[in-house]
């Protein structure tokens, strides 16, 4: 399994814009695929965005498409989430996940390793 940190999260004003981080340890991070999801109170956990271990290929959940963008730096061993035009309704605790292989999935059985989240609050 890899471990998995998540930071960069906070309060921010509709419009305004966070990067989140994840960083992993564990196996060789370019070999597996990250993901982000978001859960909201009451509300299931749903995928936002993922990446494959190469970093070329990335998927998003339309309700954040053109507004969030996934990278990541292998040699850094971490994944970002840009955010930018944020919305109330991103109000969310946000969470990084690792795939068993080099692709990324959008549902959350997919991934075997989880960061312990970051809370998101966009005011409006």
């Amino acid at each position: 399994q890899v471990q998995l940190v998540e930071s960069g999260g906070g309060l921010v004003q509709a419009g305004g814009s966070l990067r989140l981080s994840c960083a992993a340890s564990g196996r060789t991070f370019s070999n597996f695929g990250m993901g982000w999801f978001r859960q909201a109170p009451g509300k299931e956990r749903e995928f936002v965005a993922g990446i494959t271990g190469s970093g070329y290929s990335t998927y998003y959940a339309d309700s954040v498409k053109g507004r969030f963008t996934i990278s990541r730096d292998n040699a850094k061993r971490t994944v970002y989430l840009q955010m930018s035009s944020l919305k109330p309704e991103d109000t969310a605790v946000y969470y990084c996940a690792a795939s068993p292989n080099s692709v990324y999935f959008t549902q959350a059985k997919g991934y075997d390793s989880w960061g312990q989240g970051t809370q998101v609050t966009v005011s409006s």
